[in-house]
């Protein structure tokens, strides 16, 4: 089973939300998951941008084998600033 962590859009239209997740890649992207990891919210409008991630869960996922996305791992780095 190949395991990714990557993000799965929740949210209303026009007001994007979404949530880091640990999934099967082979499975949809907002289906079943293993873990929800953290959030982020994209600037829209006057809103600010909000990242929140558990870090802890992440190191020990990514020490388990799953490899994130080039967004979560971009993420990731805004996060820790």
């Amino acid at each position: 089973m190949a395991v990714v962590i990557r993000l799965a859009r929740c949210g209303s239209k026009h007001k994007p939300k979404y949530r880091l997740m640990v999934a099967d890649s082979r499975r949809y992207v907002t289906g079943k998951y293993l873990d929800n990891l953290g959030y982020y919210i994209p600037k829209v409008g006057v809103q600010q941008e909000s990242i929140h991630i558990d870090h802890t869960k992440i190191n020990d996922w990514i020490k388990k084998g799953a490899k994130p996305t080039a967004r979560v791992a971009y993420l990731m780095k805004q996060s820790q600033k």
